[in-house]
């Protein structure tokens, strides 16, 4: 997926005005990336819309008007972007019950080496977290993790082959098939090279 541009930021004060449309369009974008997995796991499949939003917000709160600060920050959020023939996902750990939070983040230490993207009823893939985010004593409850993607599994992506999210931690197990509106939104992402920055112009735009 190709990465952010400076040409893609737009002004703060075109931002301030627009900021609350923006807001309705991004959620109703992320409705058709998001998937949860039992009662508290959350992926969001990360595309250019998602993580320019994240980016101007951040541009916004911490008033930066500066071309080079612009450009640094790009460059860390770009890394959210999925690489060729990949998926990339925010990960969240969500509990309701804030006295909940510490234990159940405890039970789920390891959860790193758990977490698969099944294609079809063949292809399991298991997920890559990004490192220094869970130790074996404890996880952050916001996980990046992305999935690499074969010649095979692209082509079973392309034949129309369902997916799901599965979790195997011995304290966490649970299975989710990605809805038809989900599954078309993240497939795109790989089989259509245009898809990406049309949803951005969506969110961004109104187009």
């Amino acid at each position: 997926m190709e990465p952010l541009r400076i040409d893609d930021v737009i002004g703060r004060d075109r931002y301030a005005a627009q900021r609350d449309a923006i807001r309705r369009r991004l959620v109703e974008h992320k409705r058709a990336r998001r998937v949860g997995v039992g009662p508290h796991l959350t992926f969001v499949f990360e595309d250019r819309a998602t993580v320019w939003f994240q980016t101007q917000e951040m541009l916004w709160v911490e008033h930066v008007t500066d071309l080079d600060a612009i450009r640094e920050e790009l460059a860390v959020y770009n890394q959210m972007l999925p690489a060729a023939a990949e998926l990339s996902a925010t990960l969240l750990v969500e509990v309701e019950d804030q006295r909940a939070i510490v234990e159940t983040l405890n039970r789920l230490v390891g959860i790193d080496e758990h977490v698969y993207l099944e294609i079809g009823e063949t292809r399991r893939i298991r997920a890559t977290f990004e490192p220094d985010r869970q130790t074996a004593e404890k996880i952050a409850a916001v996980q990046y993790v992305r999935f690499p993607l074969d010649a095979a599994a692209c082509a079973a992506l392309r034949a129309g082959a369902p997916l799901a999210l599965a979790v195997d931690h011995p304290s966490y197990v649970a299975r989710t098939v990605l809805p038809p509106a989900v599954r078309d939104s993240v497939v795109a992402d790989v089989l259509d090279a245009t898809a990406a920055d049309r949803a951005l112009r969506r969110v961004r735009d109104g187009d």
